[in-house]
């Protein structure tokens, strides 16, 4: 590459180091960040044993004798020393994955709709003659599969980043109920989802997994359970049967909710009940073979079948008790049968006969232990409440040790009550009141003239334990997991840092790329000093969306501020072309040229128009968002009319696509035989994408037929080649001259523009890749997104089209940065037109495994990748086409162009200012995540959209390093063309 020019001061070289590392100093303080704010350590080390059933104190028990005992002797001094009889023997845990409680139990006061109870009528039938005990076990967010199993049986909130490890398991290291079994000799069966191989890599005495992520297999997942259920079930070898159904979550993601395989699915699910019921396997009168069916969902999932957010339907997970005395106790405090899914732990281990885990934070369901006496209830809440105690010490130094007691005393039910500020004082007083009531209980139990039969005392009891472990719970549950603040702080200040060097580079650029501009008279606005409209509104659009971040409800509804930002700035680009369309008719003096002018005139507020409509259809199609999300919207209403019309428009999205793609490739000024063969595998890729559609005409679900797979997998090659020979090739194919072109300026007839045949080579090149790269990502994006995505996808390539279209013009009305920022805008609010929101449950998981034959967690994540940030993606791509038509022809000023400068100029904007307002967003969002980190919605709102925003930040990494190489490549490829044909050039004057 040439060297640059004396008077920069700012060379490309430099520029591209100094950016290089500030993106690497932002990784830096993005990782720092991330790891400190959402620790995996555990809360407690260790497992819980001996002391579990002693009565905490200041000082740790340890029972050394525990580790050396065989599992027959530790399970009899469990048993001993519990005070609590196990209740089973035997536990079968049926999971099935994503089964809302709606299903089952209804919603609020009203009963499942009559369909649901039709697929389930076994399950109804146990629940209506008291047969089974029904929960609805709120789920807490992330719901996504292993971090729910991991609360199940460990009562545990795991870190919010267990949504990230969702796809690659680790062996769970916490305390849980499965390694509680163990220790005292259960074996343990596993059939179903492998996520429990992963977690209990050593437990399992049998196994048969199976991938989870294959969301279009609803059959096969399934059949892989169920095939074993007859002989486990005549088997006496085990003590732990674990059945795990992926199907009728692969069905909600495929299809919703109101699938047509969802009832389908329900009966399936019914039958496998009553099979297992029948079989008199839960048969109670065989003391020596209790067996207890637990029915569990891990979370429940939207209309649209998705899940891992924090909406009612994705967090009304089930709990169903079918094999004990289900006669509901009148002294029941919650008569709804409301409940967490960490209660599940507490109340699984005693009745199974080990200890609580340790980090558990749930409470036991006490209608599951209505065969128990009053005094072994009553120890059963007394041991949730020791643990939970042990927790609290762990939370709060001092707890149980400092003289709380002596403190609190003398005061009253409302003053204790009244303490906000004063946690640990609150907390021993429930304690303290319950303990106290059950010890009087257990001296008057012991007294001959108390009334055995009186039930009035116990039921307080019962009150004032739930009382303190209700409040214990649910003050553990919220509070932030202890983070090291300096290093919060230490990863805040170096994204800061790497902020403000972004902000210092581009005012080098600034200061670099005007100071040449000053030397073309026509570039007068990019000179100017002074700031325009669209300028001041860029600016005040990054403040207003930086600021609306410090609002949970803005961020839940961010799509309004991006689609307000949007048509705002497009209203100001048509208010200015509108006002050169009138200021300029005087300036012409002949009417041929006049007609000309209004002609081009005419052609750019199409050209915003065409936006601004495409715009508003994105902001009808789909009501994104948390809170207006039930609302009606095109897109509800095309689902409504029918697959038929939906397939046509997917048809008429490809075809219009397809036309418009191979027009504007076909514009190209140096045509090749390469040109035409770009168009044409476009055309076989657009083909085979129509196929795929027409194949799956008649259904509404994805397609699982090898078929469907090998078309996608043919168009995902040639897609790939055709991008790759296209970027490889179209720097060497245009033919290279090194005489000066003399064009008109449209803006002055008498002057004639001298462009360098370089840079027209460049142009063309780019122009070419950009093309190629759009409508590729285009046809990639009608594959794998939702039918109902195609028209939006249509949509967004139109507005960037009419956008470059409008920017392309010879006489620019804009600074570069201006529209720049303006198709990077338009790569956001398409974003959340396809659909997407700040909450997980939006993640279309379904088509990521398009073309997939076998589960891969790299090549589907991939995939869920690009159609998640499909239009961020594409506006980065149709950029390459964007700096093409530039005008650049004030780097154009002798026959030895200075390459770093025309790198500097054509790809400087477009690759800092993405990574400008990204920084800036996360970097202000970080902060906003510091401040916030004590806030009620921190897990549920911020936290989600922090994930979001790292992945958007990956997103602009790979949108900028694609801008950034294929510049690099064409400048350096046609730079050496140039310079070989000089150097021939010489040599034949020489000779």
């Amino acid at each position: 590459m040439a060297s640059p020019s004396p008077s920069s001061s700012l060379t490309c070289s430099k520029l591209s180091a100094w950016i290089l590392f500030a993106v690497l100093l932002q990784i830096l303080g993005l990782s720092l960040f991330v790891f400190s704010f959402f620790p995996v350590k555990p809360t407690l080390r260790g497992k819980s044993g001996l002391e579990s059933y002693t009565m905490p104190t200041c000082d740790p028990v340890v029972y050394s004798e525990e580790s050396d005992l065989s599992p027959d002797q530790l399970r009899s001094l469990y048993e001993g020393m519990s005070g609590v009889p196990p209740a089973f023997d035997r536990l079968i845990l049926m999971v099935v994955d994503g089964l809302p409680a709606e299903f089952v139990l209804g919603r609020g006061e009203k009963p499942p709709s009559r369909s649901m109870m039709d697929a389930m009528p076994y399950t109804q039938s146990l629940l209506s003659s008291g047969k089974a005990i029904g929960f609805r076990a709120k789920a807490a967010p992330p719901t996504v599969t292993m971090p729910r199993l991991k609360a199940m049986v460990s009562g545990a909130i795991g870190s919010f980043l267990d949504v990230a490890f969702n796809f690659n398991t680790q062996a769970l290291l916490d305390d849980n109920l499965l390694d509680q079994l163990y220790r005292i000799g259960w074996k343990m069966v596993m059939l179903g989802d492998n996520t429990w191989i992963k977690l209990f890599p050593r437990l399992f005495t049998r196994q048969d997994g199976v991938h989870s992520f294959f969301v279009k297999d609803t059959v096969e997942v399934d059949f892989n359970v169920s095939r074993h259920l007859e002989a486990e079930l005549a088997a006496t070898d085990w003590n732990l049967l674990i059945l795990h159904y992926l199907g009728l979550d692969h069905v909600g993601h495929i299809g919703g909710r109101r699938s047509m395989l969802m009832t389908t699915k329900l009966k399936e699910m019914d039958e496998v009940i009553k099979m297992i019921h029948i079989r008199k396997i839960l048969h109670q009168d065989n003391l020596d073979n209790r067996t207890l069916l637990v029915l569990v969902s891990d979370h429940g999932m939207t209309e649209g079948g998705n899940h891992g957010g924090s909406s009612y339907e994705e967090t009304d997970s089930l709990a169903l008790f079918i094999g004990g005395d289900s006669t509901k106790l009148d002294y029941a405090p919650h008569t709804q049968n409301k409940s967490f899914q960490v209660d599940l732990a507490p109340t699984l281990a005693l009745l199974l006969g080990v200890p609580i885990p340790t980090n558990n934070i749930g409470v036991l369901l006490m209608e599951a232990f209505s065969s128990l006496t009053d005094k072994q209830m009553l120890r059963a809440l007394q041991l949730n409440s020791w643990q939970l105690l042990r927790l609290l010490q762990a939370h709060l130094p001092g707890f149980l040790c400092s003289n709380l007691l002596y403190r609190i005393s003398g005061k009253t039910d409302s003053q204790v009550n009244g303490i906000t500020n004063n946690t640990q004082e609150r907390l021993y007083y429930l304690f303290s009141k319950a303990s106290a009531a059950h010890k009087l209980w257990e001296q008057q139990q012991q007294s001959s003239d108390y009334m055995i039969n009186n039930t009035d005392d116990f039921k307080v009891i019962i009150t004032l334990y739930y009382d303190f472990l209700r409040s214990a719970s649910e003050w553990l549950s919220h509070k932030a997991t202890d983070k090291p603040f300096n290093l919060l702080l230490c990863g805040v200040a170096i994204m800061v840092t790497s902020c403000l060097l972004l902000l210092k580079l581009l005012s080098c650029v600034f200061k670099e790329v005007f100071s040449r501009q000053k030397q073309s008279p026509s570039l007068v606005k990019e000179c100017s000093d002074s700031w325009h409209l669209d300028e001041l509104f860029v600016a005040l659009a990054v403040l207003i969306h930086a600021i609306s971040l410090n609002s949970s409800s803005m961020v839940e509804e961010e799509q309004y501020t991006w689609h307000f930002l949007v048509s705002t700035l497009y209203l100001i680009f048509l208010l200015t072309a509108v006002q050169s369309l009138f200021n300029k008719r005087s300036d012409v003096t002949t009417r041929e040229f006049a007609e000309l002018k209004i002609m081009k005139d005419y052609q750019q507020i199409l050209s915003i128009i065409i936006v601004l409509i495409c715009g508003r259809l994105l902001r009808g199609w789909h009501q994104g968002g948390v809170n207006w999300v039930d609302l009606p919207d095109i897109s509800k209403w095309l689902e409504q009319v029918g697959v038929p019309f939906i397939k046509s428009l997917q048809i008429f999205s490809l075809i219009f696509l397809m036309v418009l793609a191979s027009y504007f490739i076909g514009l190209i000024r140096s045509r090749t035989v390469l040109v035409d063969l770009i168009i044409v595998a476009l055309l076989a890729s657009g083909l085979l994408v129509c196929f795929r559609i027409v194949e799956n005409w008649s259904q509404s679900e994805v397609s699982d037929s090898h078929s469907s797979n090998s078309v996608a997998q043919i168009f995902y090659l040639i897609t790939s080649v055709t991008v790759a020979i296209t970027v490889l090739s179209a720097p060497w194919i245009p033919p290279v001259q090194l005489k000066i072109q003399h064009v008109k300026d449209s803006d002055s007839r008498s002057s004639n523009i001298s462009i360098d045949p370089i840079l027209v080579g460049i142009n063309d090149s780019m122009y070419l890749i950009g093309m190629a790269y759009a409508a590729s990502w285009c046809l990639l994006q009608l594959l794998i997104q939702q039918p109902i995505n195609s028209i939006p996808v249509l949509l967004i390539f139109s507005q960037l089209i009419a956008s470059i279209i409008y920017f392309s013009a010879d006489r620019s009305c804009h600074r570069q940065w201006v529209e720049v920022i303006a198709i990077y805008f338009l790569g956001m609010a398409g974003h959340f037109g396809l659909g997407n929101s700040n909450s997980l449950a939006t993640i279309d998981v379904a088509g990521a495994y398009i073309g997939i034959s076998s589960h891969s967690t790299i090549v589907s994540g991939v995939l869920m990748f690009f159609i998640t940030y499909a239009s961020p993606i594409l506006s980065f791509l149709s950029m390459v086409m964007y700096i093409s038509l530039k005008n650049t022809r004030h780097v154009s000023s002798t026959n030895y162009l200075d390459l770093g400068c025309i790198l500097q100029t054509m790809i400087g904007f477009p690759c800092l200012l993405p990574l400008i307002l990204n920084s800036i967003v996360l970097t202000t969002f970080t902060i906003v995540l510091l401040l916030m980190r004590d806030h009620l919605f921190i897990w549920s709102v911020f936290s989600p959209k922090y994930v979001y925003t790292c992945a958007t930040t990956l997103s602009v990494y790979v949108g900028v390093l694609i801008i950034a190489m294929t510049g690099v490549y064409v400048c350096a490829v046609v730079s050496f063309r140039a310079k070989a044909l000089r150097l021939k050039n010489c040599m034949k004057d020489s000779s």
